[in-house]
């Protein structure tokens, strides 16, 4: 069997760092049996199966776990997957470990996403089984992670299944256990595949702002330090842009655009007392100005999880606010892990947390106080609204439980009933009392719909909507409000293309390309041809294919640009790498013929004042043949196959890649610059449209060489 990436001594040194009196004869005996018995097992990914309960195990050693746990990690699989029993598990390695891998397989074993009365009794059996040990829920959770993590590999409809799970189960759970950087991630891989669109533009967004703004986090980061140590203060400040799924639901919930949100990007200072803490806070607000109604003291007023902070937000002389976060090392500690606080070791001792609160006793009240309660969806209910604070839970007239995203507006409520609620929706009523349509919503509140036969979505209610179902049906309906009009314009695009050869576009010719394109219908085909689906070229071609077969004779390099003076040779400017298809200019060269340029170019400033050099040129109307280098920019997410995607893309629209660079890695996102050798200009938009259907292109941008200072031959 291949051995894991992470050895067994690997992982006995992660420990070792944190704990050096580990027992690493338990752990390498575990790794050892653990390895055996999943001998001939694999992933959906294709790589041997122990390499899971590996990854697993170094997860929790991040969190500084005792040996029981890591062991735990290591067997996790083993009783419910391999020939190994709950007997030889306690006789090799004890009765704690036994029981902690049993606990781990009934969780497990529990189908947390099926519905009602079998979920709520799932529910109330995941919180016995954590009010035994907590270090069972640890597991768990660091399980859920790296599954996420390498969810690539399952099936689309799994993986949207594992991360709807994620979602609404198991991140909300490990936000309320104090994990918040677990939460955090957990969120983020399963925003990834619940929304891909969603998540690449706010990436594509960040990287816009990281262009116009520079490195905020370095320089503000730099800033607090000096001003720290100018008064005397010793403290760590560290600063991060805020997880795309993180700014998503900030979005939704303020109802503001990403360039109006406040909290973008994060910034923490660790300091050695509590008093340092609200010293460095005078000291920021000295320095940079606070915005009112964003400060809030956690430290003398601690969340029920024993979480505590002091949070501010500040902003310079740009305008630009960011949120800072301000506490001591031990707060540090508990804000980051939370509920693993109580297990952890520093030097081969469990390290005692005086602000750790033992979320244990939140999980026994929720179990006392419905042991005896027969109604288990009230049950249900009880621990959903104990558990995601970010979401709300709003009844219909017949007592129908709707769950809704915070800041969801009556439209969202419509359309979670149904689309035909939603369209047909023209006011509604909250508690009895008639209110606007984006009134925002809050827990436990009784929404009735109303409804009017006529009407239709409006535009305005997609800045009211808030979930993603009434925003794709409202922007569904207003399609078809503007096929009419994509109609009208396909039909003159369709009489201009036919023109063009000398014939007519007639209901007969419209119908034949339409049967030739296996599109249902002529109007189906405008329509199509009005909103650029289908090309006018195609249509034609698809009637006449004898009148445009003379464009398949390709024109040379040499004959490619009519204006020239006999022998004279032109070159392409690297600045703007012009393609067959866009206007031209002429720029002569002593020694170096004609140097074409893009009439948009930018660089043709730099010869106003020589007009004697310009040469008027244009491109042959032939077909060109695909040799004409232009440079690309991307941005795409670091997710593996991505790359190999996109160069599958671009050679199936008969482009050739010529060189690929990558010139920015972020842990998000490469950016990278590819030459392709096209055609024409018509193959670039093509090939640049189908890039960005892509989910895992941020961005794609056709390169030009702006201007600089620097000498011009002549």
């Amino acid at each position: 069997m291949t051995s894991p990436e992470i050895s067994a001594g690997d992982l006995i040194a992660l420990v070792r760092n944190y704990n050096p009196k580990t027992n690493a004869k338990r752990i390498a005996e575990a790794y050892e049996f653990g390895m055996e018995m999943h001998e001939g097992q694999f992933r959906h990914s294709g790589e041997p199966y122990f390499t899971h309960p590996v990854a697993v195990a170094a997860i929790l050693t991040e969190q500084r776990l005792d040996d029981a746990t890591i062991i735990t990690a290591l067997l996790h699989d083993t009783i419910e997957d391999t020939k190994a029993s709950y007997e030889e598990v306690a006789r090799r390695f004890g009765n704690e470990v036994a029981m902690l891998v049993d606990g781990v397989t009934k969780l497990t074993n529990l189908q947390l996403s099926s519905r009602e009365t079998k979920q709520a009794e799932n529910f109330r059996k995941l919180f016995m089984a954590m009010s035994k040990d907590l270090r069972v829920i640890l597991v768990k959770l660091a399980d859920r992670l790296h599954n996420m993590r390498t969810i690539k590999a399952m099936r689309p409809e799994k993986q949207a299944q594992k991360a709807r799970e994620t979602m609404d189960i198991y991140a909300p759970l490990a936000g309320r256990m104090g994990m918040q950087w677990m939460r955090e991630e957990l969120e983020d891989l399963a925003f990834r595949v619940l929304n891909p669109e969603g998540r690449q533009s706010i990436i594509r967004r960040f990287v816009t702002l990281q262009r116009e703004t520079g490195d905020v986090i370095h320089r503000i980061t730099g800033d607090m330090r000096s001003e720290l140590e100018k008064a005397g203060i010793e403290a760590e400040v560290f600063g991060r842009a805020k997880k795309p799924y993180s700014i998503w639901r900030k979005m939704q919930a303020k109802d503001q655009g990403f360039s109006r949100l406040s909290d973008i990007y994060g910034f923490r200072v660790i300091t050695q007392s509590e008093d340092d803490s609200y010293r460095a806070l005078g000291v920021i607000h000295q320095r940079w100005r606070a915005v009112p109604g964003r400060f809030k003291d956690y430290i003398s007023q601690p969340k029920s999880n024993g979480y505590r902070s002091i949070h501010t937000t500040v902003s310079g002389r740009d305008g630009k606010r960011v949120e800072v976060q301000i506490r001591t090392r031990q707060m540090h500690d508990v804000a980051e892990t939370g509920v693993a606080a109580h297990w952890s070791y520093r030097d081969g001792v469990r390290s005692e947390n005086p602000f750790a609160v033992d979320p244990a006793k939140w999980i026994s009240s929720l179990t006392e106080q419905f042991d005896a309660e027969e109604d288990h969806d009230e049950f249900l209910e009880a621990v959903k609204l104990e558990m995601y604070s970010d979401q709300v839970f709003c009844f219909t007239p017949k007592g129908d439980v709707i769950k809704l995203p915070k800041g969801a507006t009556p439209i969202d409520f419509a359309y979670a009933i149904h689309t035909r609620i939603g369209h047909a929706c023209v006011g509604a009523k909250v508690d009895g009392i008639r209110v606007p349509l984006w009134s925002r919503l809050r827990n436990g509140q009784s929404v009735e719909v109303i409804t009017a036969e006529g009407q239709t979505p409006q535009v305005s209610w997609l800045e009211i909507a808030t979930t993603g179902k009434a925003r794709t049906a409202i922007r569904r309906a207003l399609r078809e409000a503007d096929r009419a009009r994509f109609v009208k314009l396909g039909h003159e695009l369709a009489r201009s293309a036919f023109e063009h050869v000398n014939r007519k576009a007639t209901d007969k010719a419209l119908e034949t390309a339409a049967r030739a394109l296996r599109v249902s219908s002529v109007d189906e085909l405008l329509a199509r041809l009005g909103a650029a689906e289908i090309v006018a070229h195609d249509v034609v071609q698809a009637v006449y294919p004898d009148l445009t077969a003379h464009e398949s004779d390709e024109i040379s390099m040499r004959r490619a640009v009519i204006g020239l003076e006999p022998g004279q040779s032109f070159e392409r400017a690297p600045c703007c790498q012009p393609l067959p298809g866009e206007r031209i200019i002429g720029i002569t060269y002593r020694g170096q013929g004609v140097v074409v340029h893009a009439a948009d170019c930018d660089r043709l400033g730099e010869y106003e004042d020589q007009p004697e050099r310009w040469v008027d040129v244009h491109w042959h109307s032939g077909t060109h043949p695909a040799v004409y280098s232009t440079t690309l920019e991307m941005i795409i997410g670091n997710d593996a196959g991505v790359l190999g995607r996109i160069c599958t893309l671009i050679g199936e629209k008969k482009a050739n890649i010529s060189d690929l660079e990558f010139v920015d890695r972020k842990p998000d996102f490469y950016r990278l610059m590819i030459n392709v050798e096209l055609r024409d200009v018509e193959q670039l938009h093509s090939l640049m449209l189908t890039l960005e259907a892509e989910s895992d292109v941020a961005e794609v941008v056709r390169f030009r060489d702006k201007p600089v200072n620097r000498a011009i031959p002549g």
